[in-house]
């Protein structure tokens, strides 16, 4: 399925990114980075941190392609899927 059929499936909505959005988003990334890599955290918690900064990631990857998730209970499950139908186009290797 493609990121316009998602889209016609009210999974996905359009969404015009800015450079600034962009920046903004690897901050975070560079944030849990950082803080996923302290070891006085518990295993679960750099789990979470470092969950957070793939989503980030992928979350801005999505925008990029002109799209973010609807509202509702499955925005991460989207965003994160969305990589297969994303990464395929520029690496073409990738399935």
């Amino acid at each position: 399925m493609t990121l316009e059929q998602w889209e016609r499936n009210s999974w996905l909505k359009r969404h015009h990114v800015s450079r600034e959005e962009i920046t903004n988003l690897f901050s975070i990334i560079d944030r849990d980075l950082k803080d996923v890599s302290e070891s006085d955290l518990s295993a679960d918690w750099r789990f979470g941190i470092a969950y957070n900064a793939v989503l980030t990631l992928c979350s801005a990857l999505l925008y990029c392609e002109g799209y973010r998730p609807t509202k509702g209970n499955l925005g991460h499950y989207y965003t994160l899927e969305s990589l297969a139908e994303i990464l395929p186009s520029y690496y073409p290797g990738i399935s």
